[in-house]
């Protein structure tokens, strides 16, 4: 029959959760330090539980050797001879148990010792046994009892072990009283220092989808497929499933008749939202999805290798599709996996306009660079501050004849030749030259050009000399109006002839 000591240790080791075992060792080691500690001793020593009686003895333990040469420590060796005389059947190679009294000497000081190791040795044993207990079950829901409420921590009576929920993973929306049974999830499981560590949680995406999965049949039994989920505990949760059947809908099996599945699990976590989203492979279109209820316009992916969308809806639109605090987007980029930038028609409009004149002014190209203009005319362009073509092609005839030196028939000149560097730029042809400039334009270039004075004198006289018979023909043709004598013309046809006479 068993002590009542070895009773009690059964007791507490049922209540722990822990081995036999593993008390009695945290007994049997507790006494060899209150009997260390009693003797002052270095030597080997060893404590051993009889079940039956109860009694604890304590040994010194020796390693037996052939000759007295091969001691190297007394108080841990001793040779064949000496061991014989305590234990006829010693050999060497083996142990020497020497008893060493325990009984009405280990005193207050040493029993008080002995308390504390055993119980360090079972805090320990039942900190593994809760960690190997539960370190498989993360990520799991499980039911809880509410034990006690320790400032804004919650703690729970899992079963074998207590949990501790933190403020961080309740949902805003609960508050919990003593002896209240909830579902969490096992979030982590930590050797804590005090105890087990069991964090539990109410906030994790994990509660949603176990509660799905036991209010949808077509969930459990794999129909339908949860394939993301993005929640923000007490606030709102975007959850996208997807069919395997295509004579089943995902979302309508999720609502259930007049939304009663949906109504089940939101009275579960307090009157939280959820939004139950269609998935789509299309990262476009399940964007569309996930930004609802807010309607967009347009979806752009900007990169697809660093997963980057952009967004643009209505102006109406924008303040609904981002949410209170940015929450929708958050949510819809969280369960999109991509980052989402969200922008208004207005927003999208003036950054298009922005890029376009940025690069407008980044184009500058020199007027050395069209053929169509003489190098004197280029001077004159850049001495009026017209050092583009850009600029040039801006620039109206007015304000080209405004510059000195420049006519009808230059500003012609100048716009054939801007046409056809822009033409031959965009591959196409270009325009016939235009016609000379008429002498008085020539004398006026010339007579303002940087040439020699000697250059100049003798160009205008090669120009007047040109001029002589047109004014000749002008002088003659005002004579002959003062003569009444009319141009000699062609003979007019029949008929007018005719109604002239009648």
């Amino acid at each position: 029959m068993a002590s009542e000591l070895y009773n009690i240790i059964e007791g507490v080791s049922r209540e722990k959760g822990i081995d036999p075992r593993i008390v009695v060792s945290a007994v049997e080691d507790a006494i060899v330090v209150a009997t260390r500690k009693y003797y002052k001793t270095q030597e080997n020593l060893r404590a051993v539980l009889d079940k039956e009686s109860g009694k604890i003895s304590a040994y010194a333990v020796k390693s037996i050797v052939e000759n007295p040469e091969q001691v190297e420590d007394p108080n841990l060796q001793v040779t064949v001879e000496q061991a014989r005389k305590l234990d006829p059947s010693a050999e060497a190679g083996g142990e020497l148990l020497i008893p060493k009294v325990t009984e009405g000497i280990l005193g207050r000081i040493a029993a008080q010792l002995a308390k504390q190791v055993i119980f360090q040795k079972v805090r320990e044993a039942e900190r593994d046994t809760v960690y190997n207990e539960y370190i498989g079950h993360v990520n799991e829901v499980v039911n809880a009892t509410v034990k006690r409420l320790e400032g804004p921590d919650v703690i729970l009576d899992i079963g074998k072990a207590e949990a501790r929920m933190g403020r961080k993973e309740q949902s805003r929306l609960e508050s919990f009283a003593v002896g209240e049974r909830i579902r969490v999830v096992i979030v982590r499981v930590e050797k804590a220092v005090k105890g087990p560590g069991v964090i539990a949680s109410r906030s994790a995406p994990e509660l949603v989808q176990h509660l799905f999965q036991s209010e949808v049949p077509e969930i459990y039994d794999g129909t339908v497929v949860i394939r993301a989920i993005a929640r923000e505990a007490g606030e709102r949760t975007k959850i996208a499933v997807m069919s395997k059947d295509k004579d089943v809908d995902a979302v309508g099996a999720c609502v259930g008749m007049k939304g009663m599945r949906v109504q089940s699990i939101i009275r579960e976590l307090r009157g939280e939202k959820i939004d139950i989203i269609e998935y789509h492979e299309d990262p476009v279109t399940f964007a569309e999805k996930a930004l609802q209820p807010a309607k967009v316009s347009r979806v752009t992916i900007v990169d697809a290798a660093d997963k980057h969308l952009e967004v643009v809806v209505d102006d109406t639109q924008l303040s609904l599709a981002i949410g209170k605090k940015g929450q929708n987007v958050r949510l819809a980029a969280k369960l999109l996996g991509w980052k989402i930038d969200i922008k208004s028609e207005e927003e999208k409009r003036q950054e298009v306009e922005q890029q376009m004149s940025a690069l407008v002014t980044q184009t500058v190209t020199p007027l050395e660079n069209v053929t169509g203009l003489g190098e004197g005319l280029v001077e004159k362009l850049k001495a009026a501050g017209v050092n583009t073509v850009e600029s040039l092609a801006d620039m109206t005839p007015e304000q080209l004849e405004a510059i000195e030196g420049i006519g009808p028939k230059t500003v012609e000149k100048i716009s054939i030749a801007v046409n056809n560097y822009f033409a031959t730029l965009d591959g196409g042809e270009a325009v016939a030259d235009a016609e000379p400039e008429s002498t008085e334009e020539a004398a006026t270039e010339a007579a303002s050009s940087e040439e020699s004075p000697a250059e100049g004198a003798l160009e205008a006289e090669t120009l007047a000399a040109e001029a002589e018979p047109a004014e000749t023909a002008a002088a003659e043709e005002v004579a002959a109006l003062a003569t009444d004598e009319a141009p000699t013309a062609e003979p007019a046809p029949e008929e007018a002839v005719e109604d002239k006479q009648s």
